[in-house]
């Protein structure tokens, strides 16, 4: 299961680098805690451009990810690996790129996360917020899901394989054989 971080998993917050800052979505560390119960892989992948672009550090990154561990572990949850991608068009030094592979819709994380961790893409589900999500989920060749919290109520869902109101919706749709 590859899952967007912001407005996914927690509440969206433009370019979230405050551990403070961070609100986990109602229901998604439950959600993410009834997939790892099934033995399912769960994999973020979220782009990171205000790293790229200097607006903060991998090292705030790194204390906002400490911190959405230890929220999910409060439910008993956690996640199996998590992937950014600081590449913008307008990032700084090596970070300026304009069509990055790891950057969504790019399937690079997928990919990689795929072959490090030993995963079937084709048996694989992206879920987010943003089209930017369900493009690099079937640029992967997963099968994927909009949730209509952060971006998604404004989004076009004519890629995905169903829209579900929030992560825990998505997650009981696809653990039912969506």
């Amino acid at each position: 299961m590859f899952l967007d971080r912001d407005g996914t998993l927690n509440v969206e917050v433009d370019h979230l680098h405050r551990v403070e800052d961070l609100v986990l979505i109602p229901g998604s560390a439950q959600a993410v805690a009834r997939l790892n119960a099934r033995d399912i892989p769960v994999v973020v992948v979220t782009n990171q451009s205000g790293i790229g672009r200097g607006r903060f550090s991998w090292k705030a990154y790194g204390a906002v990810m400490a911190r959405l561990g230890e929220e999910l572990a409060r439910a008993g949850a956690h996640l199996d690996a998590a992937y950014a991608a600081p590449h913008h068009p307008e990032g700084q030094g090596e970070y300026r790129h304009p069509d990055h592979p790891d950057r969504k819709p790019n399937p690079g994380m997928l990919r990689r996360a795929a072959e490090e961790h030993g995963l079937d893409l084709s048996a694989s589900w992206m879920i987010g917020d943003k089209v930017l999500d369900l493009e690099a989920g079937r640029n992967a060749g997963c099968r994927v899901a909009l949730v209509r919290t952060g971006y998604g109520a404004t989004q076009d869902a004519s890629l995905a394989d169903f829209v579900a109101e929030d992560l825990a919706e998505a997650v009981d749709r696809i653990l039912a054989g969506a």
